[in-house]
């Protein structure tokens, strides 16, 4: 699903912006905490050579929120209309993207 249909969704984007920062971080119900390098995609699971690691623990859940938390202050929310007004560049990036994979 393109940022778009994300967004319109309800999904919250955030762009970290004192670098770029790959890492996945899922944290479920303040108990199970998810992280690495895998997309939540069928071709990550099955195909990529990814790694996670996955920790059942609140007390690790509590830390890992409190670091998300801290990064997100450090982000910038994405909302529908800066992804409709950004520049020409990044359109054209990831229209070119598109051509070659899934939807950026």
């Amino acid at each position: 699903m393109p940022p778009p249909r994300r967004l319109a969704a309800g999904v919250n984007i955030f762009e970290y912006r004192p670098s770029m920062f790959h890492c996945k971080l899922l944290i479920v119900d303040d108990q199970w905490v998810s992280l690495g390098s895998s997309n939540l995609d069928d071709p990550s699971f099955r195909l990529n050579d990814e790694a996670n690691l996955d920790i059942l623990d609140p007390a690790f859940a509590h830390s890992q929120t409190a670091i998300f938390q801290q990064d997100k202050s450090h982000s910038r929310q994405i909302t529908y209309p800066l992804w409709q007004h950004r520049p020409l560049w990044e359109k054209l990036t990831g229209t070119a993207t598109n051509l070659f994979g899934d939807e950026m």
